[in-house]
């Protein structure tokens, strides 16, 4: 028998999850989202920046997965068509003291390999790309771009229901309870029993957890 695997949380990271977990075949998976829509917290209320790697330490973790990130998400824009606009970035030393700061982010941009990177110097040749920049040099990165996350999560999510997984919306889930090998899962009116259950719920991951009896951690007392 395939494996029943729960996913509490539909917002970018859950969804991708189920997606690779049920085009894999690996196992049977049902998304929980106690909304009515996919992606109503924080993967639809951030920048929608795709970065294009200039901050990290050249040849790390983040550094290698923003790049191949950034790949990827264009290329599954593209094959969507989902809106990838690719608006470009300045980075800007704003007075003669960050010059040197400035330097070391292009150092790791070019390290990493940040597309068409380039050094602008003077406010002159500033204002011919951004006329409301106040600065005395600046990186650009042309390729840094835009995308809609909510929109890139419904299409993934529809990917999920192709493969055969499910989307449940409006399905709090609130209870738990470990049975054995097994994960009985309480939702307002229904019940699931799964194999493995992953929490993917942001920034209520701690009400998530607790529902499997983790312990409330102390708060760490406030400075000054």
């Amino acid at each position: 028998m395939s494996e029943r695997i729960g996913i509490i949380g539909g917002g970018i990271v859950g969804i991708a999850l189920a997606r690779s977990l049920v085009q894999r075949g690996l196992g049977e998976v049902t998304v929980f989202e106690k909304e009515d829509r996919l992606a109503a917290h924080q993967t639809g209320h951030n920048s929608g920046v795709v970065h294009a790697g200039l901050y990290y330490a050249a040849g790390s973790l983040k550094a290698q997965l923003c790049v191949a990130g950034r790949s990827a998400l264009r290329d599954n824009c593209l094959q969507k068509n989902l809106p990838y606009r690719e608006v470009g970035k300045l980075v800007v030393a704003v007075d003669e003291s960050e010059p040197p700061a400035l330097a070391e982010i292009e150092k790791r941009s070019r390290a990493n390999g940040v597309p068409g990177l380039a050094r602008i110097d003077g406010a002159a040749r500033l204002h011919e790309i951004e006329p409301h920049v106040a600065g005395v040099a600046a990186v650009r990165s042309p390729h840094t771009a835009v995308v809609d996350f909510p929109a890139i999560t419904e299409a993934m999510a529809q990917d999920v229901r192709t493969a055969g997984g499910t989307v449940l919306l409006g399905r709090e889930v609130v209870s738990m309870a470990v049975e054995g090998a097994t994960v009985r899962v309480g939702t307002a009116g229904s019940e699931h029993v799964f194999d493995r259950v992953i929490a993917c719920a942001g920034l209520q991951s701690d009400v998530v957890a607790r529902l499997v009896g983790a312990p409330l951690a102390e708060n760490p007392p406030l400075p000054g």
